[in-house]
């Protein structure tokens, strides 16, 4: 049907012509707040967690744990932006992120870290290329630091 004189047709926001788009978006997967997982989590692409998770994530890919979620576990992937809450080991190849609200009661392996004013961080942290090698322990000669408490308090 062609629109009135003076109209124009509204955009298809639902059709996605590149495939270059169609497959960014295919590539995004949530897990909502309704969701509870227990035992290991492994995914390949980005992933969104608001949900429960109790056991270890891994991925090559990159993760988002939202304001909701709260997983009691390791994660390991590539790339790792914290709103939620975290009981566990965190180690990534390239950048964790402790945004505002974010808690994380474990140790950071990660290539680049950066904690917001009003995060929660308990735990140690390697940061630097020498962190997120294969076998590098906080025990090593990586660069450490060690946090307690909120961030901007």
């Amino acid at each position: 049907m062609d629109p009135a004189p003076g109209e124009s047709n509204p955009p298809l926001a639902d059709n996605i012509t590149s495939p270059r788009l169609a497959a960014s978006n295919m590539s995004k997967n949530i897990l909502s707040s309704d969701v509870e997982i227990t035992g290991t989590l492994k995914f390949s692409n980005d992933l969104i967690i608001d949900g429960k998770i109790d056991g270890e994530v891994s991925s090559d890919g990159d993760l988002t744990i939202g304001e909701n979620a709260r997983i009691k576990g390791n994660v390991k992937t590539r790339s790792v932006t914290v709103f939620g809450k975290v009981t566990g080991n965190i180690t990534v190849s390239d950048r964790c992120e402790l945004k505002q609200n974010a808690e994380l009661v474990g140790d950071i392996k990660a290539g680049k870290l950066a904690i917001e004013e009003g995060a929660t961080f308990m735990g140690s942290s390697a940061v630097g290329a020498t962190a997120t090698k294969q076998g590098s322990s906080f025990s090593s000669g990586d660069s450490k630091s060690s946090s307690s408490g909120s961030a901007g308090k």
